[in-house]
């Protein structure tokens, strides 16, 4: 098992990401609200970090967080819910969208198999 960790940036992505899950059996994910450290360090210290302040300047100010989504699927349902996030999100290696990543699971209670 592995756990399936997305950080989306386009918020706005969210219930087509879980539709598109859903439509291809991945059932059960958590998601929270969450803010980058660029965000953090630009609305703490604007006038010390004159970069994070232009960053800022780039960033949607309407929406100042990004959502963080885990899900603990079987290794052979990884490559699927990725496709998922790729067909909804697109390329998550443009500048913006959002990371993907797994860790690996060893030890699991309350999931069901």
């Amino acid at each position: 098992m592995e756990v399936l960790v997305i950080v989306l940036n386009k918020i706005d992505l969210l219930e087509d990401l879980m539709v598109e899950f859903k439509n291809n059996d991945i059932r059960g994910a958590t998601i929270i609200d969450s803010m980058g450290m660029i965000r953090v360090l630009a609305d703490e210290h604007p006038e010390d970090l004159p970069l994070f302040g232009s960053l800022k300047m780039m960033l949607n100010e309407n929406r100042p967080f990004n959502k963080t989504i885990f899900t603990v699927l079987n290794s052979e349902k990884i490559p699927i819910a990725m496709d998922c996030v790729k067909k909804t999100v697109g390329d998550l290696n443009k500048n913006g969208v959002g990371i993907m990543f797994t860790i690996p699971v060893n030890i699991t209670e309350g999931i069901l198999k």
